[in-house]
C-alpha cells in the first residue's frame, strides 16, 4: 500500500541523517519526493519506493491551510 503523504507532513525515518536528525518535512510530491531535514535544512530528492521503505512514522500531518513555504 502506498504511503499517503502531503506537502508539509513531517516524517520520522528509521535511520538518522549524519547531522543526527530523524525528522524530515515533505516539500515535493510525485514519482520523486523532496524532503528537508528539520535539523540541518539539507534537501534530498528520493524515489517514492525508496522513501516508503525508510519511513518509520508520519510524525505530524500538515494542517489543511498550512503554507509549506513558510518556516
Amino acid at each position: 500500500m502506498a504511503l499517503d503523504l502531503k506537502v508539509g507532513d513531517e516524517v520520522r525515518l528509521k535511520r538518522a541523517h549524519p547531522c543526527g536528525g530523524y525528522l524530515w518535512r515533505v516539500t515535493r510530491l510525485g514519482a520523486d519526493i523532496g524532503i528537508l531535514c528539520l535539523k540541518c535544512r539539507h534537501y534530498v530528492l528520493l524515489p517514492r519506493p525508496y522513501l516508503e521503505r525508510r519511513v518509520r512514522e508520519v510524525a505530524r500531518r500538515a494542517a489543511a491551510g498550512e503554507d509549506s513555504e513558510s518556516g
